[in-house]
């Protein structure tokens, strides 16, 4: 029998993430994020999976009174070594010319999964808890229905509930923020 040999891993910042990019060795087609050190892949996006993207990215523009800014698959970092690509992130509306949103910028993540549902549950949930994002939901496109984690305390989320179909979702910090499922699933 043959022991496991751990060998050990080289972690990356945040910093030396961005300079993989920066001399080319990371493009920006290159569907990655890093999470915990860790270059992590992104699954490829379906058709379904962008079309929800879409559609919730139009509901959350056409209410937006310049009260927050509406990110598409753009990054946010959460510290000095995860720089993660949710698919909506609503953010406080500053510009971010010069650095990405960071947690405290972060008023809600939406990450949409049709293939990648557990790896949104195990690892990003914990992690987004961990760095106190106040609220996130996860499309889950194959089932058709979105859960909602709010109140992040100790690396998990106090409240955590899946919508019906037919809800209206609301932010706990923007409760004029209005999401009426139903119109995404026509």
């Amino acid at each position: 029998m043959t022991a496991a040999v751990q060998l050990p891993r080289h972690r990356l910042t945040v910093v030396d993430f961005q300079r993989l990019g920066a001399a080319g060795i990371l493009a920006e087609s290159d569907r990655v994020e890093l999470i915990d050190g860790e270059l992590m892949d992104m699954a490829p996006m379906s058709s379904l999976h962008a079309d929800y993207v879409d559609r919730l990215a139009q509901i959350l523009m056409v209410q937006n009174c310049g009260d927050y800014r509406v990110r598409v698959q753009n990054p946010v970092r959460l510290d000095d070594n995860s720089e993660v690509v949710p698919d909506l992130a609503l953010v406080v509306n500053r510009g971010y010319r010069d650095a990405h949103p960071t947690a405290g910028d972060v008023l809600l993540l939406i990450e949409v999964a049709d293939t990648t549902m557990a790896y949104d549950r195990e690892l990003k949930i914990p992690l987004y808890a961990r760095h106190g994002i106040p609220e996130v939901w996860v499309l889950d496109a194959a089932e058709g229905r979105v859960s909602c984690y709010r109140e992040p305390m100790l690396g998990s989320y106090r409240e955590s509930r899946t919508a019906e179909p037919d809800d209206t979702l609301t932010l706990e910090r923007l409760p004029e923020v209005r999401v009426h499922l139903a119109a995404l699933w026509r």
